[in-house]
């Protein structure tokens, strides 16, 4: 069967449209775009990618909309309790405009590392960020080592994979 002009097209379009956002993105081997956002929690506190450097980092976007995200969130506070001692920083960004849906999140799943708030989305546009959650491990000189999207059963494993080689070097 033969498909018409118009479903032609609109495939077309689709891969060029994946292809541009895809261009778009930050890789593994570039630099990460750089933050400064404020915490959730309204205390005043900055959390800055600069102000981590020189350690890997685990920066991960969120939002209490995204159903994987529920699920990842209490997996990456686990992880980050075996590697935090180890150098590895957490910050999960998270997206939620308003900022409230993003802290009755946290009021039932309480999270150990840094929360910042990006409720604009101007820091996920910097990355790239076409779908959550979308995490990338950046190691101690900047540079994005893993880029992981969605979050589903087994991949744990490669993302430890991916911290353990980081925090070799």
């Amino acid at each position: 069967m033969k498909y018409s002009l118009i479903a032609k097209t609109g495939i077309l379009c689709a891969a060029l449209l994946f292809a541009a956002s895809n261009a778009l993105a930050v890789q593994e081997g570039e630099q990460a775009p750089s933050f400064d956002l404020p915490s959730i929690y309204g205390d005043g506190t900055r959390i800055s990618l600069k102000s981590l450097q020189g350690k890997a980092v685990y920066v991960d976007f969120w939002a209490s909309w995204c159903a994987p995200c529920l699920r990842s969130m209490p997996a990456y506070n686990e992880l980050y309790g075996r590697y935090k001692d180890k150098g590895l920083e957490f910050v999960a960004i998270n997206v939620d405009n308003p900022i409230e849906d993003g802290l009755d999140f946290l009021i039932d799943t309480p999270l150990d590392f840094l929360i910042p708030s990006d409720p604009d989305g101007e820091t996920a546009e910097a990355f790239g960020v076409i779908g959550m959650p979308t995490s990338y491990l950046i190691d101690a000189n900047g540079i994005v080592r893993l880029v992981h999207m969605g979050f589903r059963d087994g991949d744990m494993e490669e993302i430890e994979a991916a911290i353990d080689a980081v925090l070799a070097e």
